[in-house]
């Protein structure tokens, strides 16, 4: 009886591509739930990176497996497509060598008792490395294959950035930094990039922030200093802008509204002094990440599982003096951390998506004070969902002003400010400031 070699971070990724191609799953839950199977930190690893780049590449993987094939693969044995995908993953972009990138994809077709296809995944991965060079200018000549984008996402970023399209597409394939927040309440940025230097950890600035450092190479933030007591937390540089946008004073009351995983909350509280800090989200185990969170940086916020458009649920009549509005989005800012958007996301969600953030926009905004501040964010770079809403929103309430956002980054939109994926090595970002005016009433 057959019984199949321990290739366990393979048959891990196989299941988490499973899960997210197949049943659309998020690829960081999935992976989350799977890699702790896994004991060995190298085969964890190894799992990581053959899903993160098959998700990745997956448009151009695909692109190269029906070029390669003879005939179409049938829809039950989508098991079989991804296996292969895998290995021709590792033979192109992984330093696997052809004969182990070979043997080990012969060996998953085992793993899920399909033998039929030994030799298929055999003679599929041989011919590619026979043709590398044909397919590569095939790829070059196929959009949707060398930018490893759906043709729709494409379509949009020409249409919304007909100058930057390429340079967008090609950002979202990027491996994206490990940046961290410096906790000013704990330590300084100076104080701690000496203190990683001692441990022989290179790392540098971010630009226009002060908390924020890039570290040259990944590790596992437990091994940071002092991460467990707080002094530091992960988060991207174009997130880190939001806190001092919003300019919050002490004894002001803030509201952060679709507030998970509250990376911005616990920023706010880091860097300034609010009588109350309210974090929603309606996911309870959302939520609880935030409280986690904000018990290992020693901070405390008023923490509510609800849904921020019905306020009537959730809030206690007093207004607000500062609103940070970051709306749920396609999140086509992101896609360099999450590459499964790629794949999962639809043409279609966009429309649901406008309806939510217009309807956000309109509750939230009757909770600031006049006079108040909200800071509208999305982690897209979609004009829809950025400049156009928000121009929507100030044409139908003339109580609210945009202010002009006086910074050296990203590009001026109509309102407010965009940041594209990769620039400055930040993912994808748009900010607009809004200020609620006393509008005395029209004499009749």
């Amino acid at each position: 009886m057959y019984k199949p070699k321990p290739l366990q971070a393979r048959q891990i990724a196989l299941t988490v591509l499973l899960a997210v191609i197949q049943q659309r799953h998020s690829l960081s839950d999935c992976l989350d739930k799977q890699l702790p199977q896994l004991s060995d930190g190298r085969e964890r690893g190894l799992a990581q990176a053959i899903a993160y780049g098959v998700m990745r590449y997956l448009p151009r993987l695909q692109f190269i497996l029906q070029t390669l094939l003879s005939k179409g693969l049938k829809e039950k044995d989508i098991d079989i497509q991804i296996i292969l995908l895998i290995g021709l993953y590792q033979l192109l972009f992984m330093r696997v060598p052809a004969h182990a990138a070979t043997t080990a994809t012969v060996e998953l077709t085992r793993f899920v008792n399909k033998t039929w296809a030994t030799g298929l995944a055999n003679a599929i991965l041989r011919e590619c490395v026979r043709k590398q060079t044909a397919l590569l200018t095939a790829i070059e000549q196929d959009p949707i294959s060398h930018f490893a984008h759906p043709a729709w996402w494409l379509a949009q970023f020409q249409q919304d950035w007909a100058d930057d399209w390429q340079t967008i597409a090609n950002a979202n394939n990027l491996h994206p930094p490990l940046t961290l927040r410096v906790n000013q309440r704990q330590t300084s940025r100076e104080n701690y990039l000496t203190l990683l230097q001692e441990q022989g950890i290179n790392a540098t600035i971010v630009p226009f922030t002060n908390t924020g450092i890039f570290l040259e190479q990944a590790m596992d933030v437990q091994q940071l200093p002092y991460f467990q007591s707080g002094w530091v937390s992960v988060q991207d540089g174009a997130a880190q802008l939001a806190a001092p946008l919003l300019e919050v004073q002490a004894g002001m009351r803030v509201l952060d509204a679709c507030a998970a995983p509250g990376g911005k909350t616990a920023h706010l509280l880091e860097s300034s002094n609010p009588s109350e800090l309210v974090a929603i989200d309606n996911q309870a185990a959302r939520v609880e990440t935030m409280r986690q969170g904000l018990q290992r940086l020693n901070l405390t916020a008023t923490l509510i599982c609800a849904d921020a458009s019905e306020p009537a649920s959730w809030w206690d009549g007093q207004l607000f003096d500062r609103i940070l509005l970051d709306v749920p989005c396609s999140a086509s800012g992101v896609i360099r951390r999450h590459p499964d958007i790629k794949h999962l996301r639809q043409a279609s969600d966009i429309v649901s998506l406008l309806e939510q953030q217009a309807r956000l926009l309109e509750t939230i905004w009757s909770l600031l004070k006049p006079n108040g501040k909200l800071l509208y964010a999305t982690c897209s770079v979609f004009s829809q969902e950025n400049h156009l809403q928000l121009q929507s929103f100030l044409q139908s309430h003339p109580d609210a002003r945009a202010v002009p956002l006086m910074v050296e980054w990203g590009h001026a939109s109509p309102v407010g400010r965009q940041i594209l994926s990769g620039e400055f090595n930040f993912d994808g970002f748009y900010y607009a400031c809004l200020v609620k005016q006393n509008v005395s009433p029209v004499s009749a």
